[in-house]
């Protein structure tokens, strides 16, 4: 399954969602492009958008991310590498995962500026809805499942166009329900499912979140 863009793919996602439109939802973007995909579900279920942002930590010549970090300085392991080869990593690379993480947590600390744009309390309570534009790996819903491990949300649905095998199995055993339109055997990467991957500067998409948060306090 392809998309014209991400505003297609999330009118699409939204028809899954709409049993949740009577419910006390919260919209949690993962990333920039997800951030356009929840804005086609926020008016239709009168819901605000919020994101958490999250960086991977790789080790060096490996492409799929270790570890990843969020916003909130969580810090998890990818589930997809086994604990022998975590092990490994960290034993091996423990200081340039440490300068990493510093790094990472400090570029996000800036993009996002004093406000940030997630609030614990547009969570607690809530119908949570974590949205991505597309998952080839879980390291992204890990880390929001360690931000949200200390908030308690009454329940917890993942929303995605598209996701590989393995993600999905993942995202079964983490959430209560899933909303997934299509389930790839050879993930090719975010981009390659849509023709046009054209996404509002990263400012312009914390300016918005930031303006929706303050209008629901």
């Amino acid at each position: 399954m392809y998309f014209i863009n991400r505003v297609e793919a999330g009118k699409q996602l939204t028809e899954k969602l709409l049993k949740y439109k009577h419910e006390k939802c919260t919209l949690v973007a993962l990333s920039d492009g997800a951030t356009v995909i929840a804005a086609q579900s926020a008016t239709v279920l009168n819901s605000p958008i919020v994101m958490l942002l999250s960086e991977g930590i790789h080790a060096p010549g490996e492409s799929v991310a270790v570890a990843n970090i969020n916003q909130a300085g969580n810090y998890g392991f990818n589930s997809a590498y086994s604990a022998g080869q975590l092990d490994e990593f960290n034993m091996e690379y423990h200081q340039v995962f440490e300068q990493s993480k510093l790094e990472k947590l400090s570029k996000m600390h800036r993009l996002l500026g004093k406000l940030g744009v997630i609030k614990p309390d547009l969570l607690r309570g809530r119908t949570v809805i974590l949205i991505a534009d597309g998952l080839g790996d879980a390291t992204s819903i890990d880390s929001a499942m360690l931000y949200l491990k200390s908030i308690k949300v009454k329940k917890l649905i993942i929303a995605t166009p598209f996701a590989s095998v393995d993600v999905v199995d993942r995202m079964h055993l983490l959430a209560d329900e899933i909303a997934c339109l299509n389930v790839v055997q050879n993930f090719m990467g975010v981009n390659h499912y849509y023709e046009d991957n054209l996404i509002p500067s990263h400012e312009t998409v914390v300016k918005t979140i930031q303006t929706m948060v303050k209008s629901w306090k």
